[in-house]
């Protein structure tokens, strides 16, 4: 016999049903009209649900039941996702568990995809502009200036670790290689979990889309390990590109796949390196997060809000859209976590580039992102002599814009020996890439700051 809860829930579906247009409030709203316009593309019948504190497992049983759905998996205590049965669209499971007492909230499992399109060698032939300044040599005053910090002789970044959630990275790559962090926590090839967080081997990280330790799968991984080369890309060894910080350390969370990634995968890959940080100490500065997609998720909201009560920045590209974020989405770029710094695209003559979306008060800075060179993995040969090797190419994108203040957090807290583990810790380094920002005419009203990064002062 059904319990009551569950034979409510499916008086509630069949209204949601009939009706279609059952009020839902707060972000129920929010999310709904995101669907029903058509604005973000979600897992068909993947549905996000957060009981409420009090919610027993019989409660939460028979939510589940109540919808005819079943779970999928736990994406931490509290947080599953449910599969709902064909028949029953995402927003009126939605409409049916607004207001239920033992469900906190109810959301759809959006996809994202990434914001990108298609005496170091790059650096001295004039293609890094990205990385001058005013003053360098080649120069280039919509730079970022971090040319210029390396020759103030800061380049030691070392100590800062930065998680790169995106595709997977090349971390054998001629130029990735000796930034390519290791799980400490990890005995490589033994086949068990050896730090206790439930994956095993994850000594470059996890690939949360293939549920695996491979991170890097080849050359579709070009998009994550261009975003890893303008972050860390090792300067000063006479070959390829330089990244904003020269020895920074490198660790992959590999959640976009062909079809794109998931919330469920995004809130695992985030927590993911929160976690490394918590019970184990490691030096996690920042995350570069350069996709986007989806309406308003606050399962993901709350895992950027746990990795900000760890010091971590969430740094996040405002999307290719060429839209305004004050009036369209530009999720995860524009969520109110104080940790996140949504990022903008600028172009070498210092304009905003033509894809960029932006906000006056949900983007925060500019930074470079026409024409950037950075490293990917290149095929050679066919068949069974088939191999993948290093190489290097421009790209376009807010995508392209974002590492390189991912780079300036770490060469930020690197030089200086912080190890942020607060909120208050996060704060601070945001507010002084914010703050030393260069006033710029074509961002201003346009991002929080006015202006592009500037770390020649760092």
């Amino acid at each position: 016999m059904r319990s009551s809860k569950s034979t409510i829930l499916a008086v509630a579906i069949g209204a949601a049903i009939v009706s279609g247009t059952t009020v839902a409030g707060g972000r129920s709203a929010e999310v709904l009209a995101a669907i029903e316009a058509g604005r973000a593309q979600y897992v068909t019948g993947e549905l996000i649900v957060q009981y409420a504190a009090g919610a027993s497992a019989a409660d939460r049983d028979a939510i589940r039941r109540g919808l005819g759905a079943h779970r999928l998996e736990s994406l931490r205590d509290g947080v599953d996702l449910v599969k709902v049965p064909v028949g029953l669209s995402i927003a009126n499971a939605i409409r049916a568990l607004d207001g239920d007492n033992a469900v906190a909230f109810a959301e759809p499992n959006w996809v994202y995809t990434h914001s990108a399109t298609s005496n170091d060698t790059y650096y001295t032939n004039g293609s890094l502009w990205g990385m001058y300044g005013a003053s360098t040599s080649p120069a280039n005053s919509f730079g970022s200036g971090a040319a210029a910090a390396w020759a103030g002789g800061k380049t030691n970044c070392s100590s800062a670790i930065v998680g790169i959630i995106d595709e997977g990275y090349m971390f054998s790559h001629t130029d990735l290689a000796a930034n390519a962090f290791k799980n400490p926590g990890e005995i490589a090839g033994n086949g068990r979990d050896d730090d206790g967080n439930g994956l095993v081997d994850d000594v470059y990280g996890w690939d949360f889309d293939g549920n695996n330790n491979t991170v890097f799968d080849g050359t579709a991984d070009d998009h994550g390990t261009h975003v890893a080369g303008t972050i860390g890309g090792k300067g000063g060894n006479g070959a390829g590109v330089a990244g904003v910080c020269w020895d920074v350390k490198l660790m992959g969370a590999k959640f976009l796949g062909s079809r794109g990634g998931t919330t469920a995968n995004a809130v695992k890959a985030v927590d993911y390196f929160t976690d490394l940080k918590v019970r184990h100490g490691l030096n996690i500065v920042a995350t570069n997060n350069s996709w986007g997609g989806g309406g308003f998720s606050q399962a993901l909201a709350d895992a950027i809000e746990r990795a900000n009560q760890q010091g971590i920045l969430f740094v996040a590209a405002a999307g290719n859209s060429a839209v305004n974020c004050e009036t369209a989405d530009c999720y995860p770029a524009e969520y109110a976590n104080a940790n996140v710094i949504g990022v903008a695209s600028i172009t070498n003559t210092g304009a905003m580039s033509s894809f960029s979306s932006y906000g006056a008060t949900t983007i925060d800075i500019g930074a470079p992102g026409s024409g950037i060179w950075s490293t990917v993995p290149v095929a050679s040969g066919k068949g069974k002599n088939a191999t993948v090797g290093s190489g290097y190419a421009s790209y376009n994108g807010t995508s392209m814009a974002t590492p390189h203040v991912a780079g300036a957090v770490a060469l930020y807290a690197g030089t200086r020996g912080l190890a942020p583990k607060t909120a208050a810790d996060a704060a601070a380094i945001k507010a002084a890439i914010l703050n030393s920002a260069t006033p710029t005419p074509s961002l201003n009203g346009k991002v929080v700051s006015n202006g592009r990064l500037n770390v020649s002062g760092f």
